[in-house]
């Protein structure tokens, strides 16, 4: 069974301050006519020394935004520029979000609170600031669902609704407002350096080095990797290793991000911002999230050459500070680093023992096969197979016979009829029981089944070059 989130005692760290001057712009919070508390992770609240706070005071701070104690004084929108869609966009940075406060878990892990949806700030352009309930009831499922699949990333803190009337273009309008608070384990993004390379700001350039190796330690380069003790190098490394690790985790989750822009690529190696995401109906890997991906270009197959794409824009900006030849010799190790994480994260959730990474790949590859020509859903198809049970008789079912169950993989927990999934009709299902009747169970029941899920699979790989 996997562990809950240790509690710990409330640890202020606001350690971007050190950079605030220059990594964004202090920023007001919007004024909503409501604060009605929906969501609140106290699970992760506890981790973070939070969890006592009653819901007076819970909406004050992640609603109203008073800051919280000893830590930043003010909300902070920060700035970066990105690649969208590969079009290098310079008018971009927090445009309806702020980070809110920085502390310590349990582990000592920096953890930053983030928002969405808390108003305008000078990178809003045309943008209200606004955040749709909708769109956060979608986090809190994403969130969930990915923490669940041992997939490192954010976590839906707060949801508050807000009491406006917003109008999108993507959803029936007028609907209803909300405003999120994330937790993670940081902001800064690569076009967050892609910002600093336009404006030719190289001692800034070093000091957001300095101050992610700080923050995110990760591990040394491999001993034989040229530049390997530059501190722009061993960044480079372990940002490889651990977008690496994260198209792996999506790809084995069956998860497809939707808008994989350099500005969505946080250095810490979290998956985080989710718009149009969803989760494979079939394993299929032309299939789009966003419906404004005309091209494919963030297909759920593609999603492992985009990432490695937005590091070899990392590695563009950071020739500020290295040489070409050791940025690339890192980026070159990303195909063989997703080939071994897809390998233990797919063992993983299967429930059986790894035989190797060749092996491992073949049964990987089998599976593949397999999913394409049943047409089976990947969370059916893992449910399924946990432990290498109903095998059948294809060339998936001959390899799976060689592998052993994992410990605590055969638990009663996998003989149910069906295992929890969010695809896009239960979300709407559960949206339209919010939107319509304002009942929260379906998706209070929902959080619950998956939280059950996460249990059961036990503790995930470790994240690659992570604390």
């Amino acid at each position: 069974m996997r562990s809950e989130p240790q509690a710990s005692a409330y640890r202020p760290d606001a350690r971007i301050e050190t950079i605030a001057e220059w990594i964004g712009d202090p920023v007001p919070a919007a004024s909503f006519p409501k604060h009605e508390l929906r969501f609140r992770n106290d699970r992760w609240a506890n981790a973070v020394g939070l969890g006592d706070l009653t819901d007076e005071a819970w909406t004050a701070h992640f609603g109203r935004f008073e800051p919280l104690p000893d830590n930043l004084p003010g909300p902070l929108a920060l700035r970066y520029h990105g690649h969208q869609f590969r079009s290098y966009n310079p008018d971009i940075g927090d445009g309806r979000g702020f980070l809110f406060a920085q502390m310590r878990d349990s582990d000592g892990r920096l953890l930053d609170l983030g928002t969405k949806g808390s108003g305008r700030t000078p990178y809003s352009r045309d943008g209200d600031g606004r955040l749709t309930l909708k769109g956060a009831v979608r986090e809190i499922l994403a969130t969930e669902m990915l923490e669940a699949l041992g997939v490192n990333t954010s976590k839906t803190f707060s949801v508050i609704e807000t009491g406006e009337s917003l109008w999108r273009s993507d959803e029936p309008s007028p609907t209803r407002s909300a405003v999120l608070v994330r937790l993670s384990h940081g902001h800064i993004r690569i076009g967050s350096f892609q910002r600093l390379l336009a404006h030719d700001e190289k001692d800034q350039m070093a000091a957001l080095v300095a101050y992610c190796l700080d923050t995110y330690p990760g591990g040394e380069p491999p001993a034989d990797a040229p530049g390997r003790d530059e501190p722009a190098v061993i960044l480079m490394h372990q940002v490889v290793e651990r977008l690496a690790d994260l198209a792996a985790s999506w790809m084995v989750a069956g998860f497809v991000h939707g808008v994989l822009n350099t500005d969505n690529m946080n250095i810490s190696g979290e998956s985080f911002d989710y718009g149009p995401w969803r989760w494979l109906p079939k394993w299929d890997p032309r299939f789009t999230a966003a419906y404004f991906d005309y091209g494919g270009l963030y297909a759920f197959g593609r999603q492992p050459e985009a990432l490695l794409w937005n590091c070899g824009q990392l590695a563009v900006a950071l020739r500020l500070l290295a040489d070409t030849e050791p940025l690339v010799a890192a980026l070159d190790r990303f195909g063989p680093l997703y080939q071994k994480a897809m390998a233990r994260r797919f063992t993983w959730r299967l429930g059986v023992e790894s035989r190797g990474l060749e092996a491992d790949t073949a049964l990987i590859q089998a599976a593949e096969q397999s999913m394409t020509e049943s047409g089976e859903a990947p969370e059916r198809f893992f449910f399924t197979h946990r432990a290498g049970r109903a095998a059948g008789d294809d060339s998936f079912a001959t390899l799976l016979r060689e592998y052993k169950p994992a410990a605590n993989a055969t638990d009663v927990f996998w003989q149910q009829d069906e295992p929890p999934g969010i695809l896009i009709d239960e979300v709407e299902r559960i949206w339209s029981a919010v939107d319509e009747h304002d009942d929260w169970s379906a998706l209070q029941t929902k959080v619950s089944e998956i939280r059950e899920l996460g249990r059961n699979l036990g503790e995930p790989p470790h994240p690659q070059a992570q604390w």
